[in-house]
């Protein structure tokens, strides 16, 4: 009889260790899902933002820009140009300090050489003082006072000026002299291909531009038309520079004009004219 009490009093507690455990199980679970929950609900380190990529609207707006500017730039490459130039009137005058002058990139350096011109201009031209008279008075004057200068320093205890040695150097002189030499010839062999009647258009330049010499030359004389070519050369160039596109666009307008009319010219008159052999013949 002992041993069935205790089998019953063991009964009960195994069952409610049972249910005890079960419910242990179930609070570990809701534990469990709680701390879960509470994990999701914390606040999570956002992520850095992406880079925004650049809107489509802005692309298209910086290709066409891109675009439109290089179709200008081709555009006033293909401009027309006065005398068929095809580099800046700086690179034109040569590039160098001579073209810096003309261009008054040194104001003072520009002036100065326009007001020595002009005042030469004005002693020759306007006063009426001759070139040899004007060269021997002032050698004159200069070994006069440099003479008097040199004896007098030893007694006024004054050193004695210091006069620069002045040579020419031949490489100089014989730059010059080969550059004339080829322009000359250039010129001679221009001059017998006119003569030879191979080109009628450059045969009517060429006698146009010396009729406008003869009419200069009867109304001024030849140090005068000097002065007014130096003053053009230091005039026209930066005006044609500043107003490039507007002189460019009349001078288009122009040379249609003379075209329309050279080739009226030619088929009334030039077409008529016997021409000389293309090319010389060989003995």
């Amino acid at each position: 009889m002992a041993e069935h009490a205790d089998d019953a009093t063991h009964k009960p507690e195994t069952m409610m260790e049972k249910i005890a455990d079960k419910l242990h199980i179930g609070g570990d679970h809701s534990s469990s899902s709680s701390s879960d929950s509470d994990n999701d609900e914390r606040p999570r380190p956002s992520a850095p933002p992406a880079p925004a990529a650049p809107a489509a609207s802005e692309v298209t707006t910086a290709s066409f820009a891109d675009s439109a500017s290089a179709a200008a730039a081709d555009a006033k490459d293909k401009m027309f140009r006065l005398f068929g130039r095809e580099q800046p009137i700086h690179k034109v005058l040569g590039g160098g300090k001579p073209a810096d002058v003309f261009m008054w990139r040194n104001k003072n350096i520009s002036a100065g050489v326009l007001g020595g011109a002009t005042a030469v201009w004005i002693i020759f031209e306007l006063l009426g003082y001759h070139l040899l008279a004007f060269l021997c008075h002032g050698l004159i004057f200069s070994l006069g006072v440099l003479f008097l200068w040199s004896n007098a320093s030893s007694f006024i205890n004054k050193s004695p000026p210091q006069i620069p040695e002045v040579i020419i150097p031949e490489d100089l002189v014989l730059n010059i002299a080969l550059s004339t030499r080829h322009e000359i010839n250039r010129a001679f062999a221009n001059l017998r291909q006119i003569a030879l009647g191979h080109d009628i258009k450059k045969f009517l330049i060429v006698i146009a531009g010396l009729w406008l010499l003869s009419i200069l030359g009867s109304c001024c004389n030849f140090l005068t038309l000097i002065y007014i070519v130096f003053v053009v050369l230091h005039t026209v160039p930066v005006l044609y520079e500043k107003y490039e596109d507007h002189i460019d666009s009349y001078g288009e307008k122009g040379w249609i004009e003379v075209k329309k009319q050279y080739a009226v010219f030619d088929a009334k008159v030039l077409s008529k004219v016997p021409r000389g052999p293309l090319k010389d013949k060989k003995n």
